[in-house]
């Protein structure tokens, strides 16, 4: 393959194809740690779903330079998905905004340069709590290198090579630039993936082919931390966690430029890890707090708030393969009914119970939140005018709320937040009734569960009742952790010697994968020995990850 010294359209859009494609591949291994030591890391994912959304605006594109730039530009904007995505989404536009403008639609080394150095400046501003030793250092030292080689005449392929050397020695850099980091003895996650976008480059400019994803593999088995936490630190450089910051809060917000600082303004008061990307009255908007309501009322008193995604930084768990591989549920009853209920849940026992129970089944989990439009459609060829909504998970609640506003049906959510209490509320569930008493009766059956879960640490990291190592079962309440054990069912028993009391009366046990008979015997026979008042249930779930739900009543 001949060099390339000057890109155009058709490459951009090779480039594009090729950091899409990468993305795909390394986004396992970019996922594969945390600090958190729950298996939640999703920042490959992120950026890869953000990539996809580019390359389907690209299909659409005309043919020139400047068309090419202004679909990544927009794809990118609309289709970011979490932290990682949002910071990527904006050096994306930064780039494509200095590369549209290449004089007949030519990119030389000169050109490229200046783009990489527009879209750090961009990344920074875009951040409300700017840290170094993340992807933002990445891009910014990697256009310094690109800025270096482009003053001393470099081609286009020498201001690449100088990009990408400068820029893996700021990722290999970033454990000494944060404490976090330097503890876990990882580097970062997001500039991991961000250097692919150079290696793409380099693939369409000078046919080098991009490294295989064993190479991030390996590099994730040393270690990466997710940017959702490498960004959630203070202004003294201190670690919020997930503990401090619970959900994370994103969504499109059509409203004026200029009321933008007022808007940050608002959010730095409620929240960390701050991005508000976009501009000419579109943006895309980013925050983890703790405080859900005040962070879209903020947009709702400038403009208007769209796609709300909420995610509990607590449970988010990859359900990628569980969702795509997910069996065909039952054929749902169509017999037209008063009230109708529509469930959303992942695992072959937990839809059947559901579907039992009288529910139409949705299929999403907790990092693959089903969108407005899909809760929708399941809304619309529901049996009847009136439904309710079990959202099952705390991350689906504010999207499901979204629903009633885009249909004529009359709908309802109940916001379970958890399997437990999704079957108690159906349990209550008449579908002759009305749908404000169904609600009602609903809401209360399941507000007297008690819920927990249990799964498995994929790293070493400490909690409130002391240390954990990988591999440890982590038995986890509402309010956190609270049991570290060897075993899957004394983490279990952990965890219910901390919620069970006197009043208590039933405990249901729902198996997942990682569970086996004989561990559940072991919760079984510990129950019978120190609550034998308490009748225990066991149901065949089938969740991902999840050995044991628990519900409690």
């Amino acid at each position: 393959m001949t060099t390339l010294e000057r890109l155009g359209a058709d490459d951009l859009r090779l480039v594009v194809a090729a950091f899409r494609d990468a993305l795909q591949a390394h986004k396992d291994g970019i996922n594969r740690l945390n600090v958190y030591p729950v298996p939640d890391g999703d920042t490959g994912s992120n950026m890869a779903l953000t990539l996809t959304s580019v390359a389907t605006e690209l299909d659409g594109a005309g043919g020139d330079l400047a068309a090419v730039c202004k679909a990544i530009g927009h794809g990118a904007l609309m289709g970011a998905r979490g932290n990682s995505g949002v910071i990527l989404s904006q050096i994306l536009r930064g780039l494509t905004q200095t590369l549209a403008a290449a004089p007949e639609g030519q990119v030389d080394g000169v050109r490229l340069a200046q783009a990489l150095e527009i879209a750090a400046q961009g990344a920074y501003e875009a951040v409300g709590n700017p840290v170094e030793g993340t992807i933002l250092t990445v891009i910014r030292v990697a256009a310094e290198g690109a800025a270096a080689a482009a003053a001393g005449g470099g081609s286009l392929v020498d201001v690449l090579d100088a990009a990408q050397t400068s820029g893996h020695e700021a990722l290999a850099n970033t454990p000494e630039q944060l404490e976090v980091l330097k503890q876990a003895g990882v580097v970062d996650a997001g500039g991991t993936g961000l250097m692919l976008l150079i290696d793409a480059f380099l693939l369409v400019v000078d046919g080098r082919p991009v490294p295989e994803a064993s190479v991030t593999e390996a590099a994730a088995d040393a270690g990466h931390v997710d940017e959702l936490q490498i960004l959630a630190h203070g202004d003294e450089g201190h670690e919020r966690g997930l503990a401090d910051l619970r959900y994370e809060v994103m969504y499109i917000l059509e409203a004026p430029d200029g009321a933008i600082p007022a808007f940050k303004d608002v959010w730095a008061g409620i929240g960390d890890s701050i991005v508000v990307v976009g501009g000419e009255g579109l943006f895309n908007c980013h925050i983890h707090t703790d405080d859900i309501g005040p962070a879209i009322e903020a947009a709702i008193e400038i403009g208007r708030p769209s796609r709300i995604r909420v995610t509990d930084l607590l449970e988010e768990v990859e359900e990628e393969r569980w969702v795509r591989e997910a069996e065909e549920q039952p054929e749902a009853d169509a017999t037209p009914v008063t009230t109708a209920v529509v469930a959303i849940a992942t695992g072959d026992g937990v839809k059947r119970i559901f579907h039992s129970l009288g529910a139409r089944v949705l299929t999403g989990g907790q990092s693959m939140n089903p969108s407005t439009a899909q809760i929708l459609e399941a809304v619309e060829a529901a049996p009847a005018d009136r439904v309710v909504i079990l959202p099952n998970n705390k991350n689906i609640i504010a999207v499901a709320e979204q629903v009633d506003a885009t249909t004529d049906k009359t709908v309802v959510v109940v916001p379970t937040k958890g399997i437990p209490e999704g079957f108690a509320a159906l349990l209550a569930y008449d579908p002759d009734a009305e749908i404000d008493a169904n609600a009602a009766d609903m809401v209360e059956a399941a507000a007297n569960v008690l819920a927990g879960e249990v799964t498995q640490a994929v790293r070493d990291s400490s909690c409130d009742v002391g240390p954990i190592a990988e591999g440890d079962f982590l038995g986890i309440a509402r309010d956190g952790i609270r049991a570290v054990a060897p075993t899957v069912a004394e983490a279990a028993i952990g965890l219910l010697d901390h919620l069970l009391t006197e009043d208590h009366e039933i405990v249901t046990l729902i198996t997942g994968e990682g569970s086996s008979d004989a561990e559940t015997r072991k919760v079984i026979h510990w129950l019978e020995e120190h609550h034998d008042g308490v009748e225990a249930e066991t149901h065949h779930g089938g969740q991902p990850l999840y050995p044991y739900f628990l519900g409690i009543e």
